[in-house]
């Protein structure tokens, strides 16, 4: 039980955290505030995983002597599938909560070189950097058991979230499918965001899919914009090949 409630407090460490470094990401790429992810809190589950994953294999092989080196890649791996254990749930369906298929060597749009380096990366920095602070929080959650309350309330929040968050997507999946177009998640959501602006309404940053207006009536907007983008990248790559 000791184990399990440690494996939920690093579980929280790193989705809350996942959470803050991807709004931010958002922030600078895109300059928009958009709430990051499928679900409604500040949370992001698969990073939450990610980090459990990084502190069972440093624990595992920190007294193994094995060079740094290969910790790291194993860490990278590991990193990369659970990123594509999550993508298969979105593979072949019309709704896509990240997308690669623009990038090199992509398996299904779900997984790459470039996301694996960067995986491999965070591998490194939390092998030198972070592992002795998660490993000495992880010393005062055991001294500190009562903070299991804390946790306790956060797996019923995160549960409420998950199944009203999966209606949710359920929901954008079916409007999806009957437009017949391939919807990325977080562009739906800026798409929203953009069109209330225009219309200058209130723009919801936890509930974006609750508006005046039918869902179905933005999806059709998307897509229409879709196609307008993809007809300018196709002129913008044959303007390349003819140079």
């Amino acid at each position: 039980m000791n184990l399990f409630l440690k494996f939920i407090f690093i579980f929280y460490i790193g989705s809350t955290a996942g959470w803050i470094i991807e709004l931010f990401f958002r922030r600078i790429v895109h300059g928009k505030w958009v709430n990051p992810g499928a679900l409604i809190g500040p949370y992001l589950p698969i990073y939450g995983f990610g980090l459990c994953a990084l502190t069972g294999i440093y624990l595992i092989f920190a007294d193994m002597n094995l060079p740094a080196w290969i910790v790291i890649i194993l860490m990278g791996a590991t990193m990369t599938l659970i990123e594509f254990i999550g993508g298969l749930s979105f593979v072949n369906k019309p709704v896509k909560l990240w997308d690669y298929s623009d990038l090199w060597g992509n398996y299904k749009g779900i997984i790459c070189p470039l996301f694996s380096l960067i995986w491999t990366l965070a591998g490194a920095f939390y092998y030198f950097f972070l592992a002795d602070f998660i490993i000495s929080k992880l010393e005062w959650f055991n001294q500190n058991l009562s903070f299991s309350f804390i946790l306790g309330l956060f797996t019923g929040v995160i549960i409420i979230d998950f199944i009203y968050s999966n209606k949710t997507l359920s929901k954008v999946r079916k409007y999806a499918k009957d437009s017949g177009v391939e919807l990325r998640y977080e562009e739906l959501k800026s798409h929203i965001k953009e069109m209330q602006k225009k219309r200058h309404e209130k723009y919801s940053f936890l509930f974006p899919f609750k508006q005046s207006i039918d869902l179905n009536e933005y999806i059709k907007k998307y897509k229409k914009d879709e196609k307008k983008n993809n007809k300018l990248k196709n002129k913008a790559n044959k303007k390349k090949i003819q140079k």
